[in-house]
């Protein structure tokens, strides 16, 4: 009669148990990500953007004053700061998260 698999004083069942206690984890923390708003602004705030944690953007505001017809450049520029931005702020809100429960451990696929 087989007693499992012992790896490091764990046999085979509580290491399941565990990497499924690690798996439940994980599912809750990707979804306070999905949950959590971060957001940048560029221009004084003439640009603004919020985006979730998993990377979605939720809005992106442009002040009236901001809209110059002899330099849209610099409107563009500003937008893609904000939202580089947002995305940086929303990427690092992700990884704290999740870190969290992988203790640091880089899973690929996660975020």
């Amino acid at each position: 009669m087989s007693k499992g698999f012992n790896m490091g004083g764990m046999n085979r069942n509580q290491m399941i148990a565990q990497a499924r206690k690690m798996q439940e984890q994980l599912i809750a923390a990707q979804e306070k990500v999905a949950l959590t708003e971060v957001s940048a602004s560029t221009g004084g705030g003439a640009v603004k953007v919020s985006a979730t944690g998993n990377m979605r953007l939720t809005s992106l505001t442009i002040d009236p004053a901001a809209l110059d017809p002899e330099d849209v450049e610099m409107l563009q520029d500003m937008i893609l700061a904000a939202v580089n931005d947002a995305l940086e702020s929303a990427e690092k809100a992700a990884s704290q998260q999740l870190s969290s429960v992988t203790g640091g451990l880089n899973i690929p696929g996660l975020f």
